[in-house]
């Protein structure tokens, strides 16, 4: 084999090293926005979206869920939907369970969680409603509860950073 032919293998060594790092790249970079379009895209159309993190209307609702929500008039609810609203005035916290009562001329609903035996025990006041919940995801809360969190934050950084890194990898070695 002479000087030209090792020349010509090295540099298609070198051109499929720079085709394989830009569709790594590439994919990692689609699958960090494919990931993030359901916990985005909802909220442009008015949906607001939570992580399930308790037991209390499994088997419909499984821990771990992702609820997308839309607001409703609470006066417009009705039994049998079920609903995410703020636990206390000034709290957080907030609760996914099914409407049992629409009491509207005290501005109130009763709920209950379907894994729970009775109804909650507090009224829950209109102020505290969020809307209906309109569609649920099984197992993908866990999954937004990563990427949401402080950790996720940077391994999204991470994994953006490392694109960026095989981009220009592969930019170098195309261009040798």
């Amino acid at each position: 084999m002479g000087m030209g032919a090792e020349k010509q293998k090295k540099k298609h060594s070198r051109s499929c090293l720079s085709r394989c790092f830009g569709a790594l790249s590439t994919l990692l970079l689609i699958s960090l926005v494919l990931f993030c379009l359901p916990l985005t895209v909802p909220r442009l159309f008015g949906y607001q979206v939570y992580s399930v993190i308790s037991g209390s209307m499994e088997p419909k609702i499984p821990v771990g869920s992702l609820v997308y929500i839309h607001e409703e008039a609470p006066e417009e609810l009705r039994e049998g939907e079920v609903i995410a609203f703020y636990g206390a005035r000034d709290s957080a916290a907030i609760i996914t369970h099914r409407v049992v009562e629409n009491r509207v001329v005290m501005g109130e609903l009763i709920t209950k969680g379907d894994a729970n035996r009775t109804n909650d025990m507090n009224p829950i006041p209109y102020a505290n409603v969020i809307g209906k919940v309109v569609y649920q995801v099984p197992g993908a809360g866990k999954a937004a509860e990563l990427f949401t969190s402080a950790e996720g934050k940077v391994l999204a950084a991470c994994l953006i950073a490392a694109a960026v890194l095989l981009q220009m990898l592969s930019a170098w070695l195309g261009r040798r």
